[in-house]
């Protein structure tokens, strides 16, 4: 049974990456340049310390549990954390300038390229943390004057870096007619590799793991690298795992929209349980085109705009230790092709259905964690809280299975549910940032059981009109167990003893 061993969670605080290049924007810049929304976007974008004391921010780098969560009155962004810290028990919260200069240690081809005076604060400011060592220090070269990135991003062959209105680098495109390559592409892939590099660094410093002792590694994000010839070829694993230091590690990509992350640690379960690896890296990476996802409707509504966070991720599977939650493989929740895709349907093949042939019910499983949405960032736009409805959807299966009434809905919500906490960053929130809270709460005997359920939605690829699905069980180590023959160690060296002692006689004979 392979075991959680521990988990990297970051945040990246990024207004200026989200006013420039978040998708709803540069959308609303191409189609209405003299936009009021743009216009009044700026008085609406957080302060880096504002960010930091957010409360769900603080739940996703483990500051403070989700049941903790639940205590604090909404709206959360008027009901700020005091004494809030950046960094946590599972990673941090780095501000946009620092991560500009991570985005230029991460840079392998010199496409990144920073302002000379702010490349020299930035690498004061990263040599204090204590993450990065002077090897990943080495990489902040070939910084500019301010001319020459001035004049790379007016002649469209390279994207801003901004902190407000100042210009202090910019990444440049990768080719010249290559769309694939083009500058904003390079931009939002070296997000993902940068950000990812983050979360593996702080799992790597959670878990003790030995850099050189990991084996595979799979990233599961929702972009896609590759050339004109191969799109989407890959890869960001090998990318991150380069950086990060994980030398004797190989790796590739697994994509499945929002559910990404749900199939990518099961193929690191699995190839933990087959014996071909002991230790398996499942990261995820940011997404900058979701920032800022729903910033119309959080300016209308005078919110200040909640989207700028990048998200990030890193869990590492490894051997069963005897002591770390086990992931079980012998029943997994799938969404099939002929499954339907109704949300009755769709929750009925993902929590019903693997629980019925365990023996189990649905109000055996202590926590449920599905589309962990911050609902505050999700309700101004008119989709409501998210994970409150899928909770309700497995309450509700529980009525039909006749474990509890219709009018104990709301209470199974309560028990079983948690509250929407992660950034609206597609695969960020789809059930894997809970996975810190449930290995602390069944190491701590807290809980016995968890459920890690993905969603995604195909269609959006225009390949299929099918949705997507899977779900995992994750449990209390119940510890190392020998397979016996159903008698004790004892017993058998008797008996071979015996079998020794008779077969001496027939030789003395």
């Amino acid at each position: 049974m392979p075991v959680l061993k521990g988990v990297g969670q970051c945040l990246i605080h990024a207004p200026d990456l989200l006013y420039h290049n978040g998708t709803t924007q540069t959308v609303e810049r191409l189609k209405n340049p003299d936009s009021e929304y743009l216009k009044k976007l700026p008085e609406h974008l957080r302060k880096y310390d504002d960010a930091v004391a957010y409360a769900p921010n603080q739940a996703y780098i483990g500051n403070i549990g989700l049941e903790e969560l639940k205590t604090i009155p909404r709206p959360w962004y008027t009901n700020s954390i005091n004494g809030a810290s950046r960094f946590g028990k599972y990673g941090e919260i780095m501000p946009e300038d620092e991560f500009y200069g991570l985005l230029k240690i991460a840079d392998a081809f010199d496409l990144v390229i920073l302002e000379e005076s702010f490349q020299e604060e930035v690498k004061e400011k990263l040599a204090k943390h204590k993450l990065i060592n002077e090897q990943l220090l080495a990489r902040l070269t070939n910084a500019k004057p301010p001319g020459e990135i001035e004049k790379l991003v007016t002649s469209h062959t390279a994207e801003g870096l901004y902190l407000g209105e100042k210009l202090v680098g910019c990444v440049r495109q990768a080719h010249e007619i290559d769309e694939n390559l083009s500058a904003h592409i390079m931009l939002e892939n070296l997000v993902v590799k940068a950000s990812g590099i983050l979360a593996v660094l702080h799992l790597l410093a959670n878990t003790g793991i030995n850099p050189e002792e990991v084996d595979y590694i799979i990233e599961c994000s929702e972009e896609a690298c590759g050339d004109m010839n191969q799109r989407g070829g890959g890869n960001f694993a090998k990318a991150i795992g380069e950086i990060a230091g994980l030398v004797n590690a190989n790796g590739s990509d697994v994509r499945g929209f929002c559910a990404g992350p749900a199939h990518a640690l099961l193929h690191a379960a699995s190839l933990v349980k087959s014996g071909t690896f002991k230790n398996v890296v499942v990261v995820g990476g940011g997404a900058v085109a979701k920032l800022g996802m729903n910033g119309k409707d959080h300016v209308n509504k005078g919110m200040p705009v909640l989207e700028d966070m990048l998200g990030a991720f890193a869990i590492l599977v490894s051997e069963n230790d005897g002591l770390n939650p086990i992931i079980r493989l012998d029943v997994i929740g799938k969404h099939n092709i002929g499954s339907g895709a109704s949300p009755q349907q769709v929750m009925k093949a993902l929590v019903a259905e693997p629980l019925a042939k365990l023996g189990r019910k649905i109000t055996e499983i202590d926590y449920y964690s599905v589309e962990m949405q911050n609902p505050e960032l999700t309700e101004p736009a008119g989709a409501g809280n998210v994970p409150e409805a899928n909770y309700k959807m497995i309450g509700a299966l529980a009525v039909m299975a006749g474990e509890i009434g219709r009018a104990d809905i709301p209470k199974f919500v309560e028990k079983h549910g948690l509250p929407g906490f992660a950034p609206t960053q597609g695969h960020i929130p789809s059930g894997v940032p809970a996975l810190g809270f449930f290995r602390d709460a069944l190491l701590e005997g807290k809980i016995s059981s968890a459920m890690v359920i993905g969603k995604g939605s195909l269609f959006l690829a225009r390949m299929t009109n099918l949705f997507d699905g899977l779900s995992l069980l994750i449990e209390k180590n119940p510890g190392k167990v020998e397979e016996t023959t159903g008698l004790t160690k004892e017993a058998v060296r008797e008996m071979v003893a015996e079998y020794l002692r008779e077969m001496a006689k027939g030789l003395l004979s």
